[in-house]
C-alpha cells in the first residue's frame, strides 16, 4: 500500500509538471480582449483612428490564440531547408502546368500589368505560383487569429505583428471586409499574392476599376496589386535579374553571400575572380550567392532586380525558385524563358 501511494505521489507530480509546461507554452485561453496588452492597442485605434471602442472590443474577444502558428513561425523553410530541397517544393511539373494555365487564362491582365508597370508577366505569374498555387492554397487560418496570436503571444515580434492588426483594422474598415471573413498564412498574409496586411493598403491597387481593391478573391487585383509592389519597389524593365557565376582560380570566395543587397559592380565581381555566364553591363551592381543545390554548390551572381523580389520575402532560395519557375513557365506559355 504504501508503494503504491508513493506510485500515485510520482504520477500526480509528472502529470502535474507536463501540465504545467504545457499551459506556459500555450497562448493565453482568455479572449484577447483581456490581455494585458489589450487596452493600449484598444486606445490606439479608438483615439488614433476614431474606431468605435465596442467594435474594437467586440473583434479582440471573438479573436482566436492559435499555437499551431506560433509553433509555424519558429521554424520558417528558408531557415531549416537547403536550396535543394527548397526548390523541389516549388518548381514541379505541374506547378509550371498551372502557371501556365493561369496566364493563358488571364492573358490579356497580364499583358496590361506589364504594359502598365513594366514588370513581366512571368515574373507576376512565378510569384503567385510559389505564393499560393495561383490561388488554390491562400491559407486556412482566419487573418485576425493570426494576427492576434502573434501580436499578444509572440514576443520577440510583437511590436510588428500588433501594427499589422492595426494595419489590418483600417484595411477592413476601408474596403468593407468582414473582419472574421479574411482567411490568410499563419503570418496573417492575404490573397493571391499573399499581402500582409501594411503591403495590402500600400500597394494593392483596383486593377479592375469595379471601386474595391480586393487581392483575395480577384485575380485582376491580384496581378495589378503584385506588379505595382514589384515596380514600387524598384523593379528596372528589361534589365537581368540572375546569371550564373563563374569562378576564376583566384576567385575571392569570402564575397559570396555577404547580403541580399547588391553592393559590389559586376566588374569588381569580375575583377575578384567571380564572373558571369552571360554578357552583364559591368557597371551593374551585383551580390555573389552560394546555395546548396543537390549536385552540389551552385554559384549565382544576383543583380538589382533579384533584389527587388526579395523585398517580397527577405530569402535567397525564395528569389530564385520565384524566378525559376516564372522562367519554366514562361517557357511553356511562350516556347522561350524570358530574361
Amino acid at each position: 500500500m504504501k508503494n503504491q501511494n508513493k506510485l500515485k505521489t510520482i504520477i500526480k507530480q509528472v502529470l502535474g509538471g507536463a501540465i504545467t509546461a504545457l499551459l506556459l507554452s500555450a497562448p493565453a485561453l482568455a479572449d484577447y480582449s483581456s490581455h494585458s496588452g489589450s487596452e493600449a492597442f484598444i486606445k490606439t485605434m479608438v483615439e488614433k483612428h476614431n474606431f468605435d471602442r465596442d467594435w474594437v472590443v467586440a473583434v479582440l474577444k471573438q479573436a482566436e490564440p492559435k499555437q499551431s502558428i506560433l509553433d509555424a513561425m519558429s521554424r520558417p523553410a528558408e531557415s531549416v531547408m537547403t536550396w535543394g530541397r527548397y526548390r523541389k517544393i516549388f518548381i514541379q511539373d505541374d506547378r509550371v502546368a498551372q502557371g501556365a494555365a493561369f496566364w493563358r487564362e488571364h492573358r490579356k491582365t497580364l499583358a496590361r500589368a506589364e504594359q502598365e508597370y513594366g514588370v513581366p508577366a512571368s515574373m507576376i505569374v512565378g510569384i503567385i505560383g510559389v505564393e499560393t498555387r495561383f490561388g488554390r492554397n491562400k491559407g486556412s487560418y482566419r487573418v485576425v487569429d493570426a494576427l492576434a496570436t502573434l501580436g499578444f503571444d509572440f514576443p520577440r515580434r510583437s511590436t510588428f505583428f500588433l501594427g499589422q492588426l492595426e494595419e489590418y483594422m483600417l484595411m477592413v474598415r476601408e474596403q468593407g471586409f468582414d473582419p472574421f471573413g479574411l482567411k490568410g498564412s499563419y503570418a496573417g498574409a492575404m490573397g493571391f499574392g499573399q499581402f500582409i496586411p501594411s503591403s495590402y493598403r500600400a500597394y494593392a491597387v483596383d486593377f479592375d476599376g469595379d471601386g474595391k481593391i480586393d487581392i483575395v478573391n480577384n485575380p485582376v487585383d491580384a496581378i495589378g496589386s503584385v506588379a505595382n509592389y514589384f515596380k514600387r519597389h524598384g523593379w528596372r524593365t528589361g534589365q537581368p535579374v540572375v546569371s550564373g557565376a563563374v569562378l576564376k582560380k583566384n576567385a575571392d570566395t569570402s564575397l559570396f553571400n555577404t547580403g541580399l543587397k547588391p553592393e559590389k559592380t559586376v566588374l569588381q565581381l569580375s575583377k575578384a575572380g567571380i564572373g558571369s555566364d552571360r554578357a552583364l553591363p559591368p557597371e551593374l551592381k551585383a551580390t555573389a550567392m552560394k546555395l546548396d543545390g543537390d549536385e552540389g554548390d551552385e554559384y549565382w551572381i544576383g543583380l538589382k532586380n533579384f533584389y527587388v523580389i526579395t523585398r517580397y520575402n527577405h530569402s535567397a532560395m525564395y528569389a530564385m525558385a520565384a524566378y525559376q519557375l516564372s522562367e519554366l513557365i514562361a517557357a511553356q506559355v511562350n516556347g522561350a524563358p524570358e530574361s
